[in-house]
């Protein structure tokens, strides 16, 4: 017996979400290979400069926003669903948020895919940011809103589930699947508050006609509010696999239920107050409010390193029961030939060099070197692209079967995946990371200028082009693979009652290690609020007094 055969209705819930997330990869990934090889110079017979932008929005918004949410929704039915072990409580109710979000998805994708017909008055080549004074058709900005609160309505369903379950075990803790799946989702309305506002109070009203001018400074700081905190909404659940699976697939138990508690709190605290840190060439925003993001910005590598430990020392710990010895030996004796294994740890890898970059956007001083560069595209490929999109990839060699009740199929090529994809990401963030250093500009299909040439620390400027274009063929190729295994497991995998072994372990150090303050949401969430309070209030009221729809009115920083 596995999930599928315990819990049918959730399955299905589950399997659609993946569906729509797997949609939106493909056609995502499709456009980012594009870009590649335009932008380099390699190959334009695709499409022309004009319409790079309408596929670099497609790209962001389908991978960035659809593909993760859809996903992230899936993978949190399942892991709710088993760790209450109860079916959500009315399935009306889950299918109507299900298809607010598919819906929404639908016209935000008809919206962007619209510039590519000539003479359409629906376009929305606004970027993933999609802040004035790109404006978009209304189309767009009222389809995301529809899925901003299907995932709301999502989340609810988790917690109503939660609440069933606690009147019937008042004196449990809350099971870790569940604890994390739920403080991703405080995190998650505490960072939409911002996009919520910006998205139904400003962008409907001025794609509508309603408004004709908007001060910029007050969206784009409201997107913000939201744009780093959804790092962590996509990260979180790449967390969730980490501390939850990937210790089973080593062989071996999650070091410590504590430590995976903590860290979610953590983040939760401080994820939304560190926006200002995409902010630091904004006039109108003082200094100090930049400083106090840059300060939460880098306390959040405490998490991360807790992770780093937690993680490894679970992995540890497997390799050791299979017979790993001395201090880095062991690393020989992990599940390398396993697919959903190998994901999760490259994922890992490219995560921690991420990490390092990352500390360079972060720092007011030197953030100013790489500010507005493809060295920010190559940080973020390493941390989306990869620790989020393969770990999500790894694992639904692990999920699938349980939702499917089928083998997975084609498992060399699934192997062959995650090599491939750590490969060419491998190829092209490097040589992203040193185009930025050279100056080479991001968001653009023309990054060349006439009568001057970038001036590379090492390297040649033709040599990061074709890394960047051949990095992105092999990423193509691994989303092909990917896709196949996928689609023929799902569909002629061989059926069992067992496709895979879906046990997971006890930790070692368990919940009742664990403070109980830790599972008090209330708190942590009323914490966060006064955090984010302390961050926002008083810059957005003088953005607000300074006039919402009264453009070129002068910034006032103190």
């Amino acid at each position: 017996m596995t999930f599928i055969h315990k819990y049918p209705k959730a399955a299905k819930v589950a399997k659609a979400n993946f569906v729509v997330a797997f949609i939106a990869l493909a056609i995502g990934g499709f456009f980012g290979f594009v870009q590649a090889l335009h932008r380099t110079d390699v190959f334009r017979g695709f499409f022309n400069s004009g319409e790079y932008y309408t596929l670099l929005t497609g790209h962001g918004v389908l991978l960035a926003l659809i593909f993760t949410t859809f996903f992230i929704a899936g993978l949190f039915v399942w892991g709710v669903t088993r760790s209450l072990d109860r079916e959500p409580e009315n399935m009306s109710y889950t299918w109507s948020w299900f298809w607010l979000m598919t819906i929404g998805t639908v016209m935000a994708t008809v919206a962007i895919l619209g510039g590519l017909v000539p003479d359409s008055s629906i376009r929305a080549a606004v970027l993933y940011t999609f802040y004035p004074p790109l404006q978009a058709h209304p189309l767009f900005y009222i389809g995301l809103a529809l899925v901003l609160v299907g995932s709301w309505m999502a989340g609810a369903d988790w917690f109503w589930s939660y609440r069933k379950w606690r009147k019937g075990s008042p004196d449990e803790r809350v099971p870790i699947l569940t604890f994390m799946a739920l403080f991703t989702m405080l995190m998650w309305y505490v960072c939409t508050i911002g996009l919520a506002l910006e998205v139904v109070g400003l962008l409907i009203p001025w794609s509508l006609g309603w408004v004709t001018e908007i001060e910029p400074l007050l969206p784009r700081t409201l997107f913000w509010f939201f744009g780093h905190a959804v790092v962590y909404f996509w990260l979180l659940p790449a967390y969730y696999v980490w501390y939850a699976i990937l210790p089973k697939l080593s062989g071996g138990r999650l070091f410590s239920d504590s430590m995976t508690r903590i860290v979610f709190i953590i983040f939760l605290l401080l994820s939304t107050p560190v926006g200002y840190h995409h902010q630091y060439a904004d006039a109108g925003i003082s200094v100090g409010f930049k400083f106090y993001a840059m300060a939460t910005t880098m306390l959040l590598l405490l998490p991360s390193l807790i992770t780093l430990f937690t993680v490894v020392a679970s992995m540890e710990h497997g390799a050791r029961q299979r017979g790993g010895k001395g201090y880095l030996k062991w690393i020989g004796k992990l599940p390398w030939d396993k697919p959903a294994f190998v994901g999760c740890a490259l994922a890992g890898i490219m995560f921690a060099a991420g990490g390092f970059s990352g500390m360079i956007n972060a720092g007011m001083n030197i953030n100013i070197l790489i500010h507005n560069t493809i060295w920010v595209p190559g940080h973020f490929h390493l941390t989306v692209g990869t620790a989020v999109a393969l770990t999500f990839m790894a694992i639904t060699y692990w999920l699938l079967p349980q939702l499917t009740g089928r083998k997975l199929k084609f498992k060399t090529l699934a192997l062959i995946q995650p090599y491939a994809w750590f490969l060419g990401m491998t190829l092209m963030s490097n040589a992203m990371h040193r185009a930025g250093l050279a100056g080479v500009p991001r968001r653009t299909a023309e990054p060349q200028y006439s009568g001057f040439e970038f001036e590379p620390i090492f390297g040649t400027m033709a040599e990061m082009d074709w890394q960047i274009a051949i990095g992105g063929t092999i990423l193509t190729i691994s989303l092909i693979l990917f896709l196949w295994v996928v689609i023929a497991s799902w569909m002629a995998g061989q059926k069992s009652d067992k496709p895979v072994d879906d046990h997971i372990p006890e930790p070692l150090s368990g919940v009742e290690h664990t403070p109980a303050i830790l599972d008090n949401m209330k708190l942590w969430f009323t914490l966060a609020l006064i955090l984010v309070i302390l961050a926002y209030a008083f810059p957005l009221l003088e953005m607000v007094a300074d006039g919402i729809f009264e453009p070129g009115a002068l910034p006032r920083p103190s």
